[in-house]
């Protein structure tokens, strides 16, 4: 089983920067990050494959938000800078035990998820 803890959420305006962090318990084949805001279906942000490799990201916020983790923490992160109003959403992490990278984007691909942290971009 996989305990997923996501923090790092809070109020920015736009063109600042959060950092999200995703603390994990367990073992898994990789992480992702998910974003949904009201009345919207859950969208896609960005994932890592734990054992290496430099990240997949949604055309939405590529260039702008990095994702890394810290293996001996067990801890994702996505840093996001340049953040505009329509990143406001409820941001989640969950773990990700395929083994295929073309179902990284798929969120029902996800078992565990984490509560969420909420970002709030205002104009």
């Amino acid at each position: 089983q996989v305990q997923l803890v996501e923090s790092g959420g809070g109020l920015v305006q736009a063109g600042g920067s959060l950092r999200l962090s995703c603390a994990a318990s367990g073992r898994f084949y990789a992480l992702g990050w998910f974003r949904q805001a009201p009345g919207k279906e859950r969208e896609y942000v960005a994932a890592i494959v734990w054992s290496g490799g430099d990240g997949d990201y949604s055309d939405s916020v590529k260039g702008r938000f990095t994702i890394s983790r810290d293996i001996a923490k067990n801890t994702m992160y996505l840093q996001m800078n340049s953040l505009k109003p329509e990143d406001t959403a409820v941001y989640s992490c969950g773990a990700h035990f395929l083994g295929t990278t073309w179902s990284l984007r798929r969120p029902n691909t996800y078992v565990y998820w984490g509560q969420g942290t909420q970002v709030t971009v205002s104009s």
